[in-house]
């Protein structure tokens, strides 16, 4: 699946940019993030891929440019709304500690009036799709391993059945198996969803399982996008060349 530029995006970024009193974070950038499809920003450290999703989220106000969802200009007075459109996981889940893993999947539904019926069996619906053990369910955080504290993050994402979910860097805290097996499950369970996501990475080799397009950014710049085939063996720059030579499990697979 590659990212068409005929089809409607369900995200667009317009000459968007971000500065910081350290320097420029992002460049002017344009970019569109397919429906049903899942999105990598990947580069080094400060590349600005980050940057990306929070100015999305709008946890960050863009200097320039402007952001559309579905062709609408997103902005400070259509944020709520737009916010209960989406899911959004973070690198250490970000979990509330004093609450157990059940209320911190269905906080947001709880607030915005949902039935606890609804509740429960979104909650049974989003443990047997996350494959979550019933009985964690009434831990609080810090009793359950990263694996399931990241499992109990992306569970609160979904709960809204979000149209779009960005992820900022979800598994590099976690030990090579575990990521390994979340990874897995994650591909299921965009594929079973038809997700439309945006996931942050380090890594190549997640990018290439993960993504069905890739986009690679170095120092607030789109250097090139496209399948992992095309950065490796069609690379735009020598920084391109360079970045894939050094992640060398697949540099020549």
């Amino acid at each position: 699946m590659t990212n068409t530029p005929d089809a409607k995006p369900m995200i667009e970024l317009l000459d968007v940019s971000k500065n910081f009193e350290a320097g420029t974070a992002l460049h002017p950038t344009n970019l569109r993030f397919a429906r049903g499809q899942t999105t990598v920003l990947i580069g080094p450290s400060g590349c600005g891929k980050s940057t990306i999703l929070r100015l999305i989220i709008r946890l960050l106000e863009p200097d320039g440019g402007l952001i559309q969802f579905d062709g609408d200009r997103m902005s400070p007075k259509n944020i709520a709304e737009f916010r209960h459109r989406v899911g959004y996981v973070i690198q250490d889940g970000g979990l509330f500690p004093h609450l157990t893993a059940r209320d911190n999947v269905v906080l947001m539904a709880r607030h915005l009036g949902r039935t606890e019926v609804e509740l429960i069996t979104r909650l049974d619906e989003l443990a047997t799709l996350t494959r979550f053990p019933a009985e964690a369910l009434d831990r609080y955080p810090g009793q359950l391993s990263g694996g399931q504290r990241q499992r109990v993050s992306l569970m609160r994402a979904l709960a809204l059945s979000p149209e779009l979910l960005l992820l900022d860097e979800p598994f590099a805290a976690l030990d090579p198996l575990v990521r390994a097996g979340l990874q897995k499950d994650l591909k299921e369970i965009f594929q079973r969803l038809q997700q439309t996501a945006i996931l942050v990475t380090h890594d190549l080799a997640e990018a290439a399982f993960l993504g069905d397009h890739i986009v690679l950014l170095n120092e607030g710049r789109v250097i090139q996008q496209g399948l992992l085939g095309d950065l490796r063996d069609r690379p735009g720059s020598e920084f391109v060349t360079e970045f894939i030579s050094a992640q060398r499990s697949l540099a020549f697979a």
